[in-house]
Order: C-alpha cells, then structure tokens, then sequence
C-alpha cells in the first residue's frame, strides 16, 4: 500500500518494519481528539482561504461520518497505515477523494500528534479530578462518622498517641487535595495549542493558530515550534504527579491490610471486595488493597520509563517518543482504576471502634501527656521527657499500665507531681485537651471538617 511519505522511496516497507513500527495498536485511542483537532484545522484552513468552505465541509463531513463508524464499531484500522492519524486520513481520501489530502496542509504529524496527546490528557485530567474529589467527600463522611472514635496512632508502627479516627480519615483529604493541587497545575501546561508548529520550523502558509486555539478552546499557544512537537514535559509531569496520588493510595491500602489482620483486628472490610483462598476455606485476603499497592510500582515503572526515553532526544522530534503512549495510557487507566475501586469500597469499610478504642491506650501512649503535665508545673520539657521516661520504665518493671501507678508511686519521681493528676491517664480527656489547629481532639475534628466540606462544595 501506498505510503503517505512515499515519494521519496523506490522500495516498499518490509513487512517486519511494518509491524516493529506501527503504533496503531495502541493509539487508536486517540481517535476522537484526532478527528476534532482535525476538524478545528479544516475550519481554519477555510476561514484563511487555504482551502475552499466547500472543499472545508467535504472534509468536516467525512470525518464526522467516520467517527461515527469508529463509535458503531465498523471501522477497520489498518497496521499499513501505522497510526492513527494515517489511517483516519486515508479513510477520508477513499470516501470523499483528493480534497481529503487538502486537510493535511499546514501540519505534520508531529505537531498532530502532539495536538491529539494534550487533548487527550486534558480531558483525562479533568476526569482523575472528578474521582479525587469524590474519593475527599467519602473520606469526610468516614471521619465524621468516627470523629470521637479513638484508634492508636503510630510512629515507625510503635503505638504513638490515641488519636481519633476522624482525623486519621481527614489525613487522606489532605493528601488528596495536594495531589488534586498538582493535577491541577499540571493541567496548565498541558492546556497549550501545539499545531500550527507542523514538522518542526512552522509553514509558510498564512494560517491562524489563535483561532484554532479558540475552537479547541486552549488557554495558551505554544511559542515556538521546535518545543511544540518535541516537548512532552506535560506527560512526565501527569505520571510524576499521578505516581505521587498512587504513592499516598498505597500507604492507604497498606493501612487497610495491616487493619484487616487478625492482629489488629481494626476494620472488616467488605466480603464484596475481598477474595478466599483455593485451598485454606477460612481465608478472607484484602486482594484490592494489595493490588493497588503492587499496581504503584508499575505507575512507577511508567515513570521511569517516560523520563529515559526523553533524556538523550536532541531537537526536535524523534521516532523515540512514538513511545511515550503507552506508559501514558497505562497510568491513566491504572490511576482511574485503582480510584474508582476505592470510592467503592471505601464506604462499606467497618471499623470496630470496641476494639481501636481499647488498644488506643496500650503502649504507655498517654506518656507525653505526663511529660506535657510536667510542662505546665514549669520543669523544662527535656527534663520532663526524662522523668517520664523514668517512670515508664518503672511502670514496665512493676508490670503495670501508667494509670494503675499510686500518687505515692509517682510522686516518688517529682515532687511537681499532685492530686491534680488524676484522671490525666484518662482517653476521651486525653482526646479532648488536644486543642491546637490540626490536632485529633473530637472538637477540632469535627471544625476541619466543616472546612473541608465548605472546600469541596
């Protein structure tokens, strides 16, 4: 089959080459940004008197009547015709003739491609947006619904300090919102007009770039053509930022794994998202979660992958970035997966608050309170760390909790210490002294929470 590029060959295409180099296997996808990119192009080439409005309605119709065959499931992509911007347009020089090799005036398929990319990330963007904050509002009905539950809180997974469930959730919405925060950004410089660049140094046809931006409604026009085809920081900076959001689904996951545990015993997680084993009968196993957190290494792989093939391409572009599809398609589906599960799942996770209450003062957590106590009665927090450090000890050699000590026991490390200590070992009081901005007391929680769904409206 005749090739696009043809002209400039005496032999046709090995089929090996044919199959090691089409791409049509996988940026078929790209199908509905290709046809309205190259609809918003006829429309321009019209408006600029390039081609006739006749010639431009031709073309418009063809490819609307194509893209419904795509939609119905008719079209056949060819892999002789390598990608899918060929194969749609060869598509049109059969159905409507010659004036279907007018559409490719003023463009190359590099700038096409990369017109095609930033159309399809942007709305991909905007999507992953949509499912983070779906996946905040889950999470603020989770800490509301627990904002006075105590659990353990933990550091180098010791038992820290009690804290209260609604704040471990509200931790999820900040992390989210900052992943939020970045997709957001990124989208900024993914919402920039490439075409018009074409192969690398522009056209000498008097084309307007402003107005195809309008019609594909771009905020911004990219500035110098030999960027537009050759950049694909937006991509790198989509997985980067796509890699950071699965990071923070897989520390989640983790947490609902070790939750699940008989060892914990925090949470029973939904018999509908979990699966048993085919030969121990009583095994209920956390697959999903444990699927999200392997699923973060190949958005990492991804990752990697994008910023190798990119590091050594001189300007401009170069056959290399052909596979920059892939790892970005890859992510995309991977990262509206693992969120779209999560949004299911999530609500229908039970905490046992008999249990998570319970453990809440194991560990002599409420140990920094004694320090804190100390604090207030003017013994220098260093000083008072130590003290208390003595009287855990203490506590652990006599076998007891800090709360079964005498006033006699623990007067014997400070003489600061008074009847006014009763009720310090105490955890709903505990929970409630905690008074700073940010902290895990009940009241505090349920004031971010408010904030939050003010934020989120």
């Amino acid at each position: 089959m005749k090739k696009a590029w043809g002209g400039r060959f005496k032999e046709k295409t090995a089929s090996v080459v044919e199959s090691f180099t089409e791409s049509i296997s996988f940026d078929y996808r790209l199908w509905p940004y290709d046809i309205q990119g190259s609809i918003a192009h006829a429309r321009m080439l019209a408006r600029q008197g390039i081609i006739t409005k006749q010639e431009a309605r031709q073309i418009i119709d063809g490819l609307k009547d194509i893209a419904k065959d795509i939609e119905a499931g008719r079209f056949k992509w060819k892999k002789e015709h390598e990608d899918v911007h060929m194969n749609i347009e060869a598509e049109l020089i059969k159905r409507i003739g010659p004036v279907g090799g007018k559409l490719h005036t003023a463009r190359s398929r590099n700038d096409q491609v990369a017109l095609d990319l930033r159309l399809y990330l942007r709305e991909e963007i905007k999507e992953i947006l949509k499912f983070i904050k779906k996946l905040q509002r889950i999470f603020l009905r989770l800490a509301d619904r627990y904002h006075n539950t105590a659990m353990p809180g933990y550091t180098h997974l010791q038992r820290a300090q009690p804290v209260t469930i609604g704040q471990h959730m509200l931790a999820y919405v900040e992390m989210l919102n900052r992943d939020a925060e970045r997709l957001e950004d990124c989208l900024k410089r993914t919402d920039s007009l490439p075409l018009g660049a074409c192969a690398l140094a522009g056209t000498t046809l008097p084309i307007d770039r402003a107005y195809v931006a309008e019609l594909l409604k771009f905020r911004r026009i990219s500035t110098n053509s030999m960027d537009a085809v050759s950049d694909r920081d937006f991509v790198v900076e989509f997985i980067s930022s796509a890699s950071i959001l699965m990071m923070h689904l897989s520390r989640l996951a983790e947490e609902l794994i070790l939750w699940s545990s008989e060892e914990f015993g925090f949470i029973e997680l939904p018999d509908s998202f979990c699966t048993g084993s085919s030969i121990m009968p009583q095994k209920k196993n956390p697959d999903v979660a444990e699927l999200i957190r392997g699923k973060t290494g190949r958005v990492y792989g991804n990752l990697i992958a994008l910023l190798t093939l990119m590091k050594a391409l001189p300007l401009s572009y170069n056959r290399d970035m052909q596979e920059d599809k892939p790892p970005l398609f890859d992510t995309v589906d991977t990262v509206k997966a693992c969120l779209e599960v999560l949004t299911e799942m999530m609500p229908k996770v039970k905490f046992n608050k008999t249990h998570t209450e319970a453990a809440s003062t194991g560990g002599y957590s409420l140990a920094t309170d004694l320090a804190e106590y100390l604090v207030k009665k003017g013994v220098p927090f260093r000083q008072a760390h130590e003290i208390t450090g003595r009287i855990v000890r203490y506590a652990i050699e006599q076998h007891k909790q800090l709360n079964e000590l005498t006033l006699e026991e623990l007067k014997t490390f400070s003489d600061k210490i008074g009847t006014d200590i009763k009720g310090l070992f105490e955890l709903r009081p505990a929970l409630s002294k905690r008074v700073s901005l940010g902290s895990t007391s009940p009241e505090e929680v349920k004031r971010q929470i408010a904030l939050w769904r003010e934020r989120l409206k």
